[in-house]
């Protein structure tokens, strides 16, 4: 093992000491009866960790185009961590990817088919009511520092964590995951009772806490300004951007895409306005799943589908990453779906999760382009690929350093492609992959819109002249999406919450295609599609910037021709 794998490995096991639930939602196998400390004091070793490391990293001197990559991987890995920790920005953190919604999301992966995996839920449940006082001291000291989360997402935080805790008659969070043991242990059954009703008692006091302490101490300030959102592009893209001009070529993209929906509209139902073509592909029954359980059946079928289409003539699949879950997320997380990567020694698979929001009538016409997306060839592919190399890339490279840049990019790539590969000839499925397109266009725009505070340009249509709210960007995302309003809505919230981690899909993408197009330019005829994506694959989760810099240099040439 190299000198810059020995620190890697190092610093992923007490990284994982510290971050449990992190490293349990990483497939890292160990801590599945434990959970983060996100009081002050944990957050701190954890952010002291990475800056020592970072100090052993910035001393070595790489021997070997392997151990180079490493190294750069981890410096600029660790040295975002090390600026977030600095800038103070988690004394605040409320967001749907933060510390309240880690702690119980994490209950989701764990499995439950034997007793002991009961007895470890049980133990990992007694730490909820620990695991919320740490983040309510958390933003306790934010507040006296005057760092403090906006109105809205503190609203939103006390909202999500009543909900979740339930009531007499509805049963929280925890106390539906402990009726789920249906084991014949009279004790673990009384434990899990009596841990999930304190659990679910922390969030209400937690949500108790933000409403009529923290709340009146907030703003109705949305947005972080230019600084902070450098920060967040960096630690969630590796690259740093122009944001004012990728915010104008943001609306670029969004007219470009629209006026190839309206072409492709014209192909479904000839004469028709898009509006009619919309409720055509909504209404229709032959084109949608009617039941939950018939729609995860379906997604189920389509993900092995794909993936037996692709293994082979595209892509070659390791046997491992062969398998995929589609599953249906429990309520109250993110409106969006979202995929988990499999364990590390693939005991568990790789899941995408489907929230359905309440819905049982599934029209198709998106959902195809999302299951490329969430499954193969995108987020599974990519991330399932990762943990197979293990040990053959630097932790960095692997989901230790995942970079939502560099998986959300190669995800809406994915879409794209299955394009150009013909698996999106029926134009409903097309158009719904040019919805997704316009979907994460409009996100470029709004989420950029909202945190640098600009202005809406005067030659548009809608709303010119006018700054950005968060009421307008949801008005914008309904009417670029054609998705309901109370998705919008929640995803704006999200976006506020999270700056720049939305326009990491758009931004990922245009970097992916740009790559793609100079090494084909740089390559000539010894460019192979599928060799270029096994070798961009191969190099693991790196940033943006560093995708770019591997695939492109000379030696990459070099590499495709052997």
């Amino acid at each position: 093992m190299s000198k810059v794998d020995e620190i890697a490995h190092d610093y992923l096991k007490r990284n994982s000491d510290l971050d449990p639930t992190s490293a349990s939602s990483r497939g890292f196998l160990g801590h599945d009866s434990e959970l983060t400390d996100y009081s002050p004091e944990g957050t701190g070793a954890r952010g002291e960790l990475a800056r020592s490391t970072l100090r052993q990293v910035e001393e070595l001197t790489p021997e070997t185009d392997a151990e180079r990559l490493a190294a750069a991987v981890m410096r600029d890995r660790l040295q975002v961590e090390v600026d977030v920790y600095d800038s103070g920005d988690w004394k605040r953190e409320m967001s749907v990817f933060g510390p309240m919604v880690a702690a119980s999301r994490v209950f989701d992966l764990m499995p439950q088919d034997q007793e002991h995996d009961w007895e470890l839920i049980a133990e990992r449940m007694d730490k909820v009511q620990g695991c919320m006082a740490g983040i309510q001291e958390t933003l306790e000291l934010g507040a006296s520092q005057d760092l403090i989360a906006a109105r809205h997402q503190a609203e939103i935080s006390a909202s999500r964590a009543r909900r979740w805790a339930g009531t007499d008659s509805e049963p929280g969070f925890y106390r539906g995951l402990a009726a789920q043991y249906q084991g014949p242990s009279q004790p673990l059954r009384s434990r899990l009772q009596g841990a999930a009703e304190i659990a679910d008692r922390s969030y209400l006091d937690f949500s108790d806490f933000l409403a009529e302490s923290y709340l009146e101490r907030t703003t109705d300030q949305d947005g972080c300004g230019p600084e902070l959102y450098q920060l967040n592009c960096r630690l969630y893209n590796g690259i740093e951007i122009d944001t004012v001009q990728t915010y104008h070529w943001g609306w670029e993209e969004l007219e470009r895409i629209q006026a190839e929906m309206v072409e492709t509209a014209e192909r479904i139902l000839p004469g028709g306005s898009p509006a009619e073509v919309t409720r055509l592909l909504d209404e229709d029954p032959a084109r949608a799943i009617e039941g939950e359980g018939n729609f995860r059946a379906w997604n189920q079928a389509f993900l092995d589908e794909t993936m037996a289409a692709l293994n082979g003539p595209h892509f070659d699949i390791p046997e491992p990453v062969q398998r995929v879950e589609a599953m249906l997320a429990p309520p109250g997380g993110s409106p969006a779906m979202y995929y988990t990567p499999p364990a590390e020694d693939f005991s568990r698979p790789g899941r995408t999760w489907y929230p359905t929001l309440g819905r049982t009538h599934f029209p198709l016409w998106t959902e195809v382009a999302t299951a490329y997306h969430e499954g193969v060839p995108g987020h599974h592919l990519q991330l399932g690929h990762v943990v197979w190399l293990g040990d053959r890339v630097n932790p960095f490279q692997g989901v230790l350093g995942l970079i939502s840049g560099h998986a959300e990019g190669w995800a809406l790539y994915a879409e794209l492609l299955m394009g150009e590969l013909g698996y999106l000839e029926n134009p409903d499925y097309y158009l719904g992959m040019l919805a997704n397109q316009a979907f994460r266009a409009a996100r470029v725009v709004v989420d950029i819109g909202l945190h640098l505070h600009l202005r809406i340009p005067d030659d548009q249509d809608f709303h010119p002249g006018a700054e950005w709210s968060r009421e307008l960007a949801t008005e914008f995302m309904v009417l670029s999406s054609g998705r309901a309003r109370e998705f919008c809505s929640g995803e704006v919230d999200r976006y506020l919450g999270v700056p720049a981690q939305a326009i990491s899909y758009k931004l990922g993408e245009r970097v992916w295609l740009e790559v793609r197009e100079e090494a084909r330019r740089s390559w000539g005829p010894r460019f192979n599609l599928k060799d270029f994506h096994r070798q961009a694959l191969d190099l693991g989760s790196v940033g943006l910037q560093q995708l770019r810099e591997e695939m492109l240099e000379p030696r990459s040439a070099t590499v495709a021709a052997d």
